[in-house]
């Protein structure tokens, strides 16, 4: 029953159309699709690099200009970090090759009168568990000369130390000429040169099949059978004559105690043999005997010049920050040289965000581009300087890594202020201002 109307269903409630003059008349469907025709295209990873490199491409001349700057930074840090490492691995090589467990027993300098070793120090060092070889020298305090007609009293620097058979052992030496004493020389009056102490007496070869030269040692002729190479863990040995254990104590008046002792152990046990070797060495007076080790030497003289890395790693982040600079600079007179290409773009529906992405990817490309060529200049000059060195070349992953990396962030922050400043602008004051 109707209330005084008609009865309308469901469907008549309806929204009624707009009918106003101008309206839309076309459906909400075909409306909306319309719109979604209109919303800026969203650009692909691969779009947005392209337009990156567009203008790299353009101006080939700035561009390798401003990348050279991120290069030469790059390439300063690569080097800096692979020669010192690559150093560092040659140096510990080397130092396995000449003995890492190896120690040397002297006495306390400053005492007076010098502290001597009793005789039997070395036979007492040699029964300690883990040793494996122990050895020794004796200073004779005597002087040697090229000839007797030589003032006596001229010092030639060289010390004239009485040996034990097995010192190259213990040493690592080796014999670069000639032969070492043995049970057969060591009674008589034959010597050994160390390398700094024959250059420094004119004795550099042995005649072979011939009488060896002969030096004077304390009013003693001494006749030279061999000479040393040199040795590093063992740099005194190198300024050093080397006689006979017994020669010495029959012909310079030598009393036997010994001045050195060098000792070779079980690496693992190389601290704890290092503990006990005063108390052996010197029962009464452990305080005054000083036990190294030479290979620390060596790697504290390696350390210290490590100290200038951090030199070139510095003037490495001053190029980087130049170089920077220059991308930045490069991409702001982009941003005012383009701005036609930017004002016709955003007329024909490119958004900020677009004019964004193509000025950043244009400063990463750059900084990136420059980054992976500093790592390949860094590369190849590091490879050739070790290579000329002998050197195993080393290079850190995260170094070769983190010198791309570095140009790119570079490249993010030197891009991001002139990227803003391009996406400001709207069409009609790019236009306008060309």
């Amino acid at each position: 029953m109707s209330n005084g109307g008609t009865h309308r269903s469901g469907a008549d409630h309806r929204p009624a159309a707009d009918h106003r003059p101008g309206a839309d008349q076309r459906p909400a469907a075909d409306r909306r699709s319309v719109a979604d025709r209109t919303k800026p295209v969203r650009l692909a990873p691969g779009d947005v690099l392209g337009l990156g490199l567009l203008g790299i491409r353009t101006r080939k001349a700035r561009a390798a200009l401003s990348a050279l700057g991120i290069s030469i930074g790059i390439a300063t840090m690569i080097i800096v970090m692979g020669i010192p490492a690559s150093s560092q691995k040659a140096l510990l090589e080397r130092l396995s090759a000449l003995g890492t467990n190896m120690l040397q027993a002297t006495a306390n300098p400053g005492q007076n009168p010098p502290v001597v070793f009793p005789p039997e120090s070395p036979d007492m060092v040699a029964r300690i568990g883990p040793v494996t070889i122990a050895s020794a020298v004796a200073n004779t305090q005597t002087t040697v000369a090229r000839s007797d007609k030589i003032d006596p009293d001229h010092d030639t620097g060289l010390a004239v130390l009485a040996g034990r058979l097995n010192l190259l052992q213990a040493i690592n030496g080796k014999v670069q000429t000639g032969r070492f004493l043995d049970a057969a020389t060591e009674k008589f009056p034959t010597t050994v040169l160390g390398a700094a102490a024959a250059t420094r007496l004119g004795i550099t070869t042995l005649p072979p099949g011939a009488p060896g030269p002969q030096v004077y040692i304390a009013s003693h002729w001494f006749t030279v059978i061999g000479i040393l190479a040199p040795v590093p863990l063992a740099p005194d040995i190198d300024h050093a004559v080397l006689v006979g254990w017994d020669a010495a104590k029959s012909q310079l008046g030598f009393d036997g105690n010994p001045t050195v002792i060098y000792v070779q152990a079980q690496e693992s046990q190389i601290e704890a043999v290092r503990a006990v070797m005063p108390a052996t060495i010197d029962p009464q007076q452990p305080g005054l005997v000083q036990v190294s080790r030479p290979s620390d030497a060596l790697a504290a003289k390696r350390e210290t010049q490590t100290a200038f890395s951090a030199l070139f790693i510095g003037l490495a982040g001053v190029a980087l920050l130049v170089g920077g600079i220059g991308v930045a600079n490069t991409m702001v007179i982009s941003v005012l040289e383009r701005r036609k290409e930017i004002g016709l773009r955003r007329a024909l529906g490119a958004n900020r965000g677009q004019i964004r992405g193509q000025f950043l990817a244009e400063s990463v490309a750059l900084s990136g581009l420059g980054g992976l060529a500093g790592t390949v200049i860094g590369a190849l000059v590091t490879f050739g300087y070790t290579t000329s060195q002998g050197w195993p070349l080393v290079i850190p992953l995260q170094v070769l890594l983190g010198g791309i990396g570095g140009a790119v962030l570079v490249g993010v922050v030197a891009g991001v202020y002139p990227s803003i400043r391009a996406s400001r602008l709207t069409p009609t004051e790019a236009l306008a201002s060309t």
